[in-house]
């Protein structure tokens, strides 16, 4: 028995107290600009309200120099990331918790930690919006039916239809769409819309919000799919910045500075910098107190904080891959880690294009391969999602997410793989690219996992690594390098026997 396993039965035997052990646990997109806007480029699209005073949590104290805190670990937590957002080390929290193993990946939910902190001014609110399961399009969505719920409300979602990538479509399949493509729940997207809009309840959407119904006014985003994807770039940036430990301060449109609290969750932390784009103090300070989101989403759906379940289990480990191409042949790495979806975080992603291929969009006979054995999830324009639990739905747990993936003798939707079977033809297909490739990228019960992390993107033993800038980066295996490119050069080659 390894330390990681040790470690999780020995967590599971002191959550036995506390909790059950474990739990559940761009296609063609226009450029997205993740900038912030100007006061001047946005509108307030958000619900006038009753004047609603937002009763402020304590102010945490001036902490000494590390001093030890209790933490209690929340749902995809890993030592690397708390260390960034408590200001310390992780050396300091290894000694002070001495029944973590040094090569622990992601903690257990609910286990008891103390973290020394470094006390550092401008903490933002304490009170979290919503759990990063009930945020992610995982497995607490099974069994939701976006049409069916937006139908029987009276709101103007219910009427509205709009051309979206291939064709017109109604509200609800624009959330679905925009849920499924970046992983963000469409019940998070159905709140948002009524707390901004009245989407589920006023009958019709107001004139001045018709281009802009969530408030970035950008002649590239008009119209609610083009909002939405705007939106759900946003939250995906903020909210895998924070699960790396990144996202440690923002400003406001009026220039002042938010540190989120370092007890913060990932999903509170990127409703909170979505807001910061929009709004300023008062409005603010509802938006991301309990009258504001969480308060919208507790009308639709209920309290987002009743009867959670964690759905990144602790001591998570990837099983094993393979290199997405058969045995015998070489490709070229053509893509470090960069965007599983859309732009910027979480750089999940990487690329291989087939050896023989010349430059440009040339089609291939070659096929990219399964990594591992599982069912097919998907199969649509460009995309492919294996799934390698079996049950046939993406939203829960290991999935590969392929793209680029040719129409022509792509696997069809529902079918059995072994490893190595074939997906399909890397192509041009599905989105902005200037060359033939696949891209593929791993999702976790619905959450994006980082191609260079405490869990890293392993193919055959190739391991991946970050770059100074997305798409550069390299693999390593037994002291050996490939590096990215995109011009298929000699030190970008990598054969999948070796």
């Amino acid at each position: 028995m390894n330390k990681i396993h040790r470690f999780t039965l020995l967590i599971c035997g002191l959550l036995l107290i506390l909790s059950a052990c474990g739990g559940s646990a761009t296609q063609n997109l226009a450029p997205v600009d993740t900038n912030v806007p100007s006061q001047t480029e946005t509108q307030n699209s958000i619900i006038s309200q009753p004047n609603v005073t937002t009763t402020p949590l304590p102010i945490r104290p001036a902490y000494s120099p590390g001093e030890l805190v209790d933490y209690i670990a929340q749902s995809g937590d890993t030592l690397a990331n708390l260390a960034r957002r408590f200001n310390t080390s992780v050396e300091e929290i290894l000694a002070a918790n001495s029944f973590i193993p040094q090569d622990a990946t992601t903690m257990p939910p609910g286990m008891p930690m103390k973290i020394p902190i470094y006390y550092q001014p401008f903490w933002g609110s304490q009170y979290q919006i919503m759990p990063d399961s009930l945020f992610i399009d995982g497995p607490a969505l099974v069994g939701f039916d976006t049409s069916a719920f937006v139908a029987a409300h009276p709101g103007w979602l219910k009427d509205y239809r709009e051309y979206a990538f291939d064709g017109n479509r109604s509200g609800a399949e624009i959330i679905d769409y925009v849920a499924k493509n970046f992983s963000i729940s469409p019940r998070a997207f159905l709140a948002l819309l009524e707390y901004q809009d009245g989407a589920l309840t006023v009958p019709e959407l107001p004139q001045g919000l018709l281009q802009y119904p969530l408030g970035y006014r950008d002649w590239q985003h008009e119209g609610l799919y083009m909002q939405l994807v705007w939106a759900a770039n946003l939250l995906n940036n903020a909210f895998y910045e924070w699960r790396r430990g990144d996202l440690t301060e923002f400003d406001h449109l009026d220039g002042r500075l938010e540190r989120p609290d370092p007890w913060q969750n990932a999903a509170t932390v990127a409703w909170q910098y979505y807001f910061s784009r929009l709004v300023d103090g008062d409005q603010y300070a509802r938006a991301i107190a309990h009258d504001g989101y969480a308060l919208a989403y507790a009308n639709l759906f209920g309290d987002a904080w009743q009867s959670v379940t964690p759905h990144i289990e602790g001591s998570l480990q990837q099983p094993e891959f393979n290199l997405p191409f058969l045995p015998g042949l070489t490709w070229a790495f053509t893509g470090g880690p960069h965007t599983g979806f859309g732009e910027g975080e979480p750089l999940a992603a990487i690329d291989f294009a087939p050896g023989a291929v010349a430059s440009g969009c040339t089609p291939t006979n070659e096929f990219a391969t399964a990594v591992a054995a599982g069912v097919i999830a998907r199969s649509e324009a460009g995309a492919v999602v294996l799934d390698l639990d079996g049950d046939g739905d993406e939203r829960t747990g290991w999935v590969v997410f392929y793209f680029h993936m040719e129409a022509k003798d792509r696997v069809p939707l529902g079918t059995m793989v072994n490893t190595g079977d074939p997906i399909g033809h890397p192509s041009c297909e599905g989105g902005r690219t200037t060359g033939t490739h696949v891209h593929i990228a791993r999702k976790y019960n619905g959450e994006w996992i980082p191609a260079d992390s405490i869990i890293p993107f392993n193919l055959n033993g190739w391991v991946a690594h970050n770059g100074s800038i997305e798409y550069q980066g390299t693999l390593t295996k037994a002291g050996r390098t490939i590096i990215a490119c995109t011009c298929s050069d000699e030190a970008s080659q990598i054969s999948a026997n070796k």
